[in-house]
């Protein structure tokens, strides 16, 4: 069940409402006007609760289902008790995020700017941005209309925000351009220092990074998540892409739009990834690769060659997914041997 005190919540859903919302068809008009009590799973679900099944594999709790109305499809339809209402839907994964964006919303501050931000002279914001306590805004940033700037945020000097991009509480953002639409998780770190050092007479000598971090539109960036900013080029996230949270992006590396890269994933220096590139949680990139457009890359492999697009991948080193899955057969049908 959803706890209310963190959410705003729309009353009085019906049925009818779920149907129209969801595109989905009610298979009883006659419960049309039933109101629905929450969203809840399959197991929690109550007399008064609506519910989602959408994976055979959960046909056996489906069986005891005890919800008011059920979001499934034609094929799973008669696996759901007599007693319940249900609603077909071809993509009834598609119908809860619906349901849930209709249903349910993050509480948002008012507008405004709290009296212990500090913000530059110099520094440009726009309509109906909320900045939150001890935030502190550097001078020449800008910062575009409806953004919301949470407590104790630093934004360095000449930092531009796009519209309605949400930075949580925390983060550090510098030497970055950032665009509309995108969120900022807490305790990120924007553009920080590249891991760049040059061995110079037995003492590893600093070199400065140059380069700035430029992130598109419709970007999610993890909680204590680090981008660094590049040594001379840019680090580029193109638009759309998702980071988890605890990932690295090292100086100089590029990702393409759409890109997936899952928690503690590590990528090192100057790296190109393509289009919808997917890396699976604790993948670890060597500098210098690149990898294609939709490329796939199993949790825990460790990348030291370029991949050619639409690859899946998986192992350390990491090889063909096919070619992983014949080595450990071997690997078992070779080790019960006396």
């Amino acid at each position: 069940m959803v706890d209310k005190t963190f959410y705003d919540r729309k009353d009085n859903v019906t049925l009818a409402d779920v149907a129209k919302v969801t595109d989905s068809v009610l298979q009883r008009e006659d419960k049309a006007s039933l109101i629905i009590g929450d969203i809840a799973t399959i197991k929690k679900a109550t007399d008064k609760d609506i519910c989602f099944f959408y994976d055979r594999k959960s046909k056996e709790a489906a069986s005891g289902m005890n919800a008011l109305a059920c979001v499934t499809t034609a094929d799973l339809a008669p696996l759901v008790p007599k007693n319940v209402v249900v609603l077909i839907n071809d993509n009834p994964k598609l119908a809860y995020i619906k349901l849930n964006e209709y249903m349910y919303s993050l509480r948002k501050p008012s507008p405004g700017i709290d009296a212990t931000a500090k913000i530059a002279k110099s520094a440009k914001i726009g309509k109906d941005c909320f900045i939150g306590a001890n935030v502190v805004i550097g001078d020449n940033v800008e910062i575009d209309d409806n953004c919301r700037i949470e407590p104790n945020v630093v934004i360095e000097q000449g930092c531009k925000i796009g519209k309605r991009t949400r930075i949580a509480a925390n983060a550090s953002i510098a030497y970055a351009i950032i665009g509309s639409d995108c969120y900022i998780y807490s305790g990120a770190r924007i553009g920080c220092d590249g891991f760049g050092f040059q061995l110079i007479n037995g003492q590893h000598h600093r070199i400065e990074q140059l380069g700035r971090v430029i992130i598109g539109n419709d970007v999610e960036i993890g909680a204590n998540a680090c981008i660094d900013r590049g040594a001379l080029d840019d680090t580029i996230i193109g638009d759309g892409c998702r980071i988890d949270n605890l990932v690295q992006i090292a100086h100089n590396d590029k990702l393409g739009c759409g890109c997936v890269i899952v928690a503690q994933v590590g990528i090192a220096g100057s790296c190109t990834l393509g289009n919808y590139v997917v890396c699976g949680g604790q993948v670890g990139l060597a500098d210098h690769l690149n990898i294609g457009d939709g490329v796939q890359i199993a949790a825990q492999s460790g990348v030291m060659r370029d991949i050619e697009p639409g690859s899946v991948m998986m192992g350390s080193p990491c090889v063909p997914f096919k070619d992983f899955m014949r080595q450990v057969a071997f690997l078992q049908k070779n080790s019960t041997k006396k």
